[in-house]
């Protein structure tokens, strides 16, 4: 028997016209230009982000209202003149979507799974590079193998890449039997650290199951030559457990119904979700990369305009 493809109805499975159809629903958002002082991206919450590169144009005597930050001393003190060092902003620069289709995606409690909003806010992520000037790429993951879209500036090129979320978020289903391929978050961050080079910005959308030591010192690497946004995606069941009903938990193929109600495991399962998420955000701010959370439970372009604009918390 024929096995059955998947509802792309956008709260299961992601369906591509969606995606596409978020182009006109970004404009006005930037990962990096006029960030107010009070976002996430910049202040005492993280450093803000580098935005594009500057390229050396030419050295020129000094003219009155240069930036005395570029006059080029060695020049100046041979020729017994002023001369300044000009630049140009580079045109564009590439945006890496790093976007995790793992079965720790295909799962969710309200709205939608982890996965589709992943893909959402990957999505959102591309037509916001894109309108901005940028080359547009990315790599998409599952549990075995890692998809790479190589940056171009073009609209065709978002569509290839929504459309490689969309076949991974696809393959995913319930009876799954070759899932949990240890290492694979690893994987992919050192494939992106390979092709990412220099400058970048790199946009990494994922439940980060899985995290470890060595998922703190690729960041760190990945952090040190290119900008690096994490958007963390969690279902609210791991804030609050609903008080009473069913929940399944799976691990691999083992799959188990909990009655939720029951007092001897609603609070040790809560305390272990909501845990578990703490750990994985402390770890990422160990990273000083900047980290955004999200829920499957509410809208991604709200949230995502939300985090843009989120008050940093001062230190203590």
């Amino acid at each position: 028997m024929a096995e059955s493809q998947p509802v792309a109805d956008g709260h299961v499975y992601a369906a591509l016209q969606q995606l596409m159809l978020l182009e006109h629903r970004v404009r006005g958002l930037s990962f990096l230009s006029r960030q107010p002082l009070s976002s996430v991206l910049s202040g005492s919450h993280a450093a803000r982000l580098r935005g594009r590169g500057l390229s050396f144009d030419e050295l020129r005597q000094y003219n009155p209202g240069d930036d005395l930050r570029h006059l080029d001393w060695r020049a100046s003190l041979r020729y017994g003149k002023p001369f300044v060092r000009s630049y140009t902003e580079e045109r564009d620069r590439p945006t890496l979507l790093l976007v995790d289709q793992r079965m720790s995606m295909y799962f969710g409690s309200q709205r939608s799974f982890k996965s589709v909003l992943a893909a959402e806010l990957a999505a959102l992520g591309a037509w916001m590079a894109l309108q901005a000037g940028d080359r547009v790429g990315g790599l998409v993951f599952g549990d075995r193998n890692t998809e790479y879209i190589r940056p171009l500036r073009s609209r065709a090129r978002v569509e290839g890449l929504c459309a490689a979320i969309v076949r991974h978020n696809h393959a995913l289903h319930a009876t799954a039997t070759d899932e949990d391929s240890p290492g694979q978050l690893d994987r992919a961050l050192r494939e992106c650290l390979a092709v990412a080079g220099h400058d970048s910005l790199i946009v990494i959308i994922s439940d980060f199951a899985g995290v470890t030591e060595q998922t703190l010192q690729l960041l760190r690497q990945l952090n040190a030559h290119n900008d690096v946004l994490a958007l963390l995606v969690f279902d609210p069941i791991a804030l609050k457990l609903p008080d009473k009903g069913r929940v399944t938990v799976t691990q691999g193929e083992l799959q188990v119904e909990l009655e939720v109600g029951r007092r001897q495991l609603h609070r040790p399962l809560g305390e272990f979700l909501s845990g578990r998420l703490k750990d994985v955000a402390t770890l990422l701010r160990r990273s000083q990369v900047p980290l955004m959370m999200f829920s499957s439970g509410r809208d991604s372009l709200e949230q995502l305009r939300a985090e843009l604009g989120r008050l940093a918390v001062a230190p203590r």
